[in-house]
């Protein structure tokens, strides 16, 4: 009974396991790509950039230091911006602040909780602008 037990649980492990991997490899460049559709649009919401630039966290592959959350239901990024050159200054001046939701596969814009002002520190929670994806 032992045997059979183990086998099982075994067995289990390496189904989860394998299903675990074939999701992530299902959408191998998801992130890359959600980076890049949250970073443009961001630039198209802000008048493009002749007018903003968003965070160098946003040009970096992934865009690792902006992904605030991974999930089975997508990608969200936040990150702050503004007009170009805003991060050469000493100390940076960032105007805006970009908060935008990507599918999990990368290719669509599922939300844009906010595009606005900078929030001050003592507000907690992102305010609800969301506008068409």
């Amino acid at each position: 009974m032992r045997s059979t037990q183990a086998l099982l649980f075994s067995l289990g492990v390496a189904i989860t396991g394998s299903v675990a991997m074939a999701q992530s490899l299902q959408y191998p460049f998801a992130q890359t790509k959600a980076a890049n559709q949250a970073r443009m649009r961001a630039e198209r919401l802000n008048g493009g950039l002749s007018r903003y630039r968003a965070d160098r966290c946003m040009y970096v592959l992934r865009g690792e230091g902006c992904l605030v959350s991974n999930t089975e239901s997508g990608f969200v990024f936040r990150f702050q911006g503004g007009a170009p050159g805003w991060q050469q200054q000493t100390p940076p001046q960032p105007t805006v602040l970009t908060e935008i939701r990507v599918s999990a596969d990368g290719d669509r814009i599922l939300d844009v909780p906010y595009n606005g002002p900078l929030l001050t520190d003592t507000q907690d929670n992102i305010p609800s602008t969301s506008q068409d994806p």
